[in-house]
């Protein structure tokens, strides 16, 4: 019912000021939606520091006989009286506060509330964002106060600030249509106008913003780098360095924007590091590097082991007793007392330590001897020990050239060279006195019959072959420039660490330098024993030493414009004939593969991996966060690209197919 203003003694289209608590809402205001908190508080924050800079729409109430009731219903204004109404709850201000109302009778309640939810244009965000600056610019407003006086956080207060200190030209431009708001935002990154119009003139037809992101940032480090994480950024900018924030995305810490400065503490920490460990260890040399140097060149060392002293002993034996103690008292429980716990973590520590005394290098490969310190990738430091310069080799040493340079071909940080030293065979000087006596040309006519007689014998006794193919082998494994082996096969070593970045940081990678470190650790001191070595050893270990020298010159790598297409048709049979498994060796993460691959290769993989209705989930993502739930989804599956699956031989697939009566599993297929 409408009712006249004159029924009630107040003209129509007075304003007069109405107490709060008189104030009702409308129950023929056409917004049924109610506002969202997050608007009431905003109205509420501007009303805090303005005041109720528009008038509150109002019409006085009636009941069934038409008499005033003595309230008023809010038909243009209900938020800015639920902001009111919050001001009270908080105590702000008294729940009788006077409110600057306009009476209106005259018109219909629910089409003027209908009026004024339609016919207004909301500003242009642009507007908003160089509004915000001004603000900032011009009064001297911080984030925080901004946000008290407009009802948002900081953060929010931050990304506009940003966004209105993007060069005037972009802004203009997403005015017109030609830039998406996400384009403008990954143009924010930076405040240097110039460099994102430098950027923009660079782009291609209508980027992603990931990809203006990754232009804008191309000469910085992303915080996540191995460089950042072992500097940390604390001590970065206390050195003066200065990191960029990405306001709208996660960005896991920015970007460091000073590289020079950054590499420069690097180098510093890790040199000293590697004095540190010179004191400690007493080496004669240790060298820092970000990187491990594959072309050193130099011959390595290994421990061997050796009895702890009576007292060592004495203490593993104790510990261990404790740790195997603590274990049993506890065995049942579902979770550990901190105390308990924090004991655990000690026992653990010195088992370790005293464990790690079994193992010691000779004090005079040490004295002469060396390590690098080296930056891993995941930030922290790895030692490599042992190795042995030329210049500091024994005196009378060989040194083959070519021995040298198959050590700077070597596997994993220099781990394939010898451990043992390289001194000629003992009996080797007696026989070369007897072969004095005899001229050049009958000693080569000799000895080549004695060599035909060898072939003839060895090629019917295959034992002994694999004796004399595993000596040649080790021979030039382990030992650098001693050309102690008579057999004319040589291992080609292919250094992976050159192909795959970080993989001798991966579990396989650790676990393939374990195993070389254990067989060096086994190798006779003097190559002279070789042989006796290799002979002696039962079958299976022998024909492990075998297996393993034959598997450091396995090279499948795949480069471009390959011209080995036979032997890598050869690699995917060794692979079907080992049942090579690569979901033990590989996982799929951002930054083995989801990472560095299409956003149509993530769904392709989490299709066959998860399934089509999780891919579907994330197929309207960002790429940085598609391949990130991408990583979670598949932690749980084996899957693997193409490349890494192994196929399953015909006839096995077929007698699989039939007794699972199905089509072998995709992963089975090349």
């Amino acid at each position: 019912m409408i009712m006249s203003a004159k029924s009630i003694g107040i003209p129509d289209g007075t304003e007069v000021r109405i107490p709060l608590g008189k104030l009702k809402k409308s129950p023929k205001n056409a917004r049924k939606t109610p506002h969202s908190e997050a608007a009431i508080e905003a109205l509420a924050a501007s009303i805090a520091a303005k005041g109720i800079l528009q008038n509150l729409v109002v019409e006085p109430e009636v009941d069934d006989e038409g008499a005033a009731t003595g309230f008023f219903c809010v038909t243009i204004g209900e938020g800015r009286r639920l902001a009111q109404l919050l001001r009270v709850k908080r105590k702000e201000i008294k729940k009788n506060e006077p409110i600057r109302c306009v009476i209106d009778t005259a018109n219909d309640p629910h089409e003027i509330s209908l009026d004024e939810n339609v016919t207004r244009e909301k500003m242009h965000p642009a507007d908003e964002f160089e509004a915000f600056r001004k603000l900032a610019d011009e009064r001297g407003l911080g984030a925080e106060e901004i946000a008290a006086r407009f009802g948002v956080t900081a953060h929010v207060v931050r990304q506009r600030l940003r966004l209105g200190a993007v060069s005037p030209r972009l802004v203009q431009l997403y005015r017109d249509g030609d830039l998406t708001l996400e384009q403008l935002m990954a143009f924010a990154i930076t405040d240097d106008q110039a460099r994102q119009e430098a950027v923009h003139e660079r782009l291609p037809f209508d980027p992603d913003a990931a990809t203006i992101r990754r232009l804008l940032t191309e000469t910085h480090v992303a915080a996540t780098d191995r460089r950042a994480r072992f500097v940390g950024l604390e001590a970065y900018m206390e050195a003066g360095g200065t990191v960029l924030r990405d306001l709208f995305t996660e960005d896991r810490g920015g970007y460091l924007e000073d590289v020079s400065l950054l590499d420069l503490l690097v180098t510093a920490r890790l040199g000293r590091e590697a004095d540190s460990l010179r004191a400690a260890e007493g080496w004669r040399w240790t060298e820092a590097h970000l990187d491990f140097p594959h072309a050193h060149g130099m011959r390595r060392v290994y421990p061997h082991p050796v009895e702890l002293s009576a007292e060592d002993q004495a203490a593993l034996l104790a510990v261990q007793n404790e740790f195997d103690r603590l274990t049993e008292q506890h065995q049942t429980a579902e979770e550990l007392p901190d105390d308990v716990d924090a004991r655990f973590g000690e026992l653990e520590s010195e088992i370790v330590r005293l464990e790690a005394k079994q193992q010691a290098y000779d004090a005079a490969d040490v004295a002469r001897g060396g390590a690098f310190v080296v930056l891993n990738h995941d930030g922290t430091v790895r030692v490599e020990r042992g190795f042995i310069r030329p210049e500091d080799e024994k005196p009378g040493a060989e040194t083959d050239p070519e021995s040298g340079a198959e050590a700077r071909d070597e596997e994993d940080g220099g781990g394939e060279e010898g451990a043992p030293d390289d001194e000629d065979d003992e009996g080797a000087s007696d026989e070369d006195d007897e072969d004095q006596k005899l001229s050049d040309a009958l000693i080569r006519d000799l000895t080549a019959h004695r060599t035909l007689g060898l072939r003839l014998n060895l090629s019917e006794q295959p034992d002994v072959a694999i004796v004399a193919v595993t000596h040649a082998l080790a021979a030039q494994i382990f030992y650098v420039g001693a050309a102690a082996h008579v057999a004319g096969i040589q291992p080609v070593k292919t250094d992976l660490a050159a192909h795959a970045d970080g993989i001798e940081d991966t579990p396989a990678g650790k676990l393939w330098s374990d195993r070389h470190a254990n067989w060096a650790r086994q190798m006779p001191k003097d190559v002279a024993g070789l042989w006796e070595f290799v002979a002696e050893l039962d079958h299976d270990s022998r024909m492990a030493l075998f297996a393993y020298c034959v598997a450091l010159t396995v090279n499948a790598v795949k480069l471009p414009f390959d011209r080995r297409p036979r032997a890598l048709a050869a690699g995917r049979r060794l692979a079907e004939a080992v049942a090579l498994d690569m979901t033990a060796y590989w996982h799929p993460t951002v930054r083995s593969y989801l990472g560095r691959v299409t956003k149509a290769n993530i769904l392709e993989a989490v299709r066959e991996g998860v399934g089509g209705e999780a891919a579907e989930r994330l197929s309207d993502m960002k790429k940085a966060d598609m391949a990130q739930s991408a990583e979670q989804l598949l932690a749980a599956t084996d899957w693997l690209p193409s490349l890494l699956r192994t196929a399953v031989p015909q006839g096995q697939a077929d007698v699989q197919s039939k007794v699972e009566g199905s089509e072998p599993h995709p992963q089975a297929a090349e």
